[in-house]
C-alpha cells in the first residue's frame, strides 16, 4: 500500500503537477527553484495575453507568514509549437491589490529533451529572487499555479 502511494505520488509529480503551496497545518512553502534556462531575456513586454488556448492564473504569496503580495512583478516566456523561443510568448505583468496574477497564452511546444513547461521569474521588494517552471501534461485550458517566495533579500 505504501508503495503504491509513493508510486503515485511519484507518477503524478512526472505528469508535471504543480507542487503543494500548503504544507503541514496550513502553511505555506517555497516554491522550488528551477533553472532560468538559456533563453531568458530581460525586458518582456507588460501584458495580459501572449496568446490563446491557455490560461494561468494564481497568487504570489511570502514565505513565511503566507501573506498575498501585490505589486510582485511576474514574467513568463516559453517555447512555441516548434519548439522556439520567440518574443512574443514572453510578457511580464504586476500582481493587483489580492496578490494575483492572470494571463494568457498559446500552450507551449516541446523543447527537445524537456517537458511541456513555462518559465517564470518572480520579484518582489523585500523578498528573494525566484525563478522557477511551471510543467504541463498537455491538454490544459487552464492551470493555477501560486508562486510563493521567500521574504529577505539575496
Amino acid at each position: 500500500m505504501r508503495y503504491a502511494a509513493i508510486a503515485c505520488l511519484f507518477a503524478l509529480i512526472q505528469a508535471g503537477l504543480p507542487g503543494p503551496v500548503r504544507g503541514e497545518a496550513g502553511k505555506c512553502v517555497p516554491t522550488e527553484e528551477e533553472a532560468e534556462g538559456p533563453f531568458y531575456k530581460p525586458g518582456a513586454p507588460e501584458r495580459l495575453s501572449s496568446g490563446s488556448g491557455l490560461a494561468v492564473s494564481g497568487d504570489v504569496i511570502s514565505y513565511p507568514d503566507c501573506r498575498p503580495i501585490p505589486g510582485a512583478r511576474v514574467e513568463w516566456w516559453h517555447a512555441d509549437r516548434s519548439g522556439r523561443y520567440v518574443d512574443s510568448l514572453r510578457g511580464t505583468q504586476k500582481t493587483g491589490a489580492k496578490g494575483g496574477y492572470e494571463f494568457t497564452t498559446l500552450p507551449p511546444g516541446v523543447y527537445p529533451g524537456r517537458p511541456l513547461h513555462i518559465h517564470f521569474k518572480v520579484s518582489a521588494p523585500g523578498h528573494k529572487p525566484l525563478t522557477t517552471q511551471l510543467y504541463l501534461r498537455g491538454g490544459e485550458k487552464a492551470i493555477r499555479f501560486d508562486l510563493v517566495v521567500e521574504a529577505g533579500q539575496r
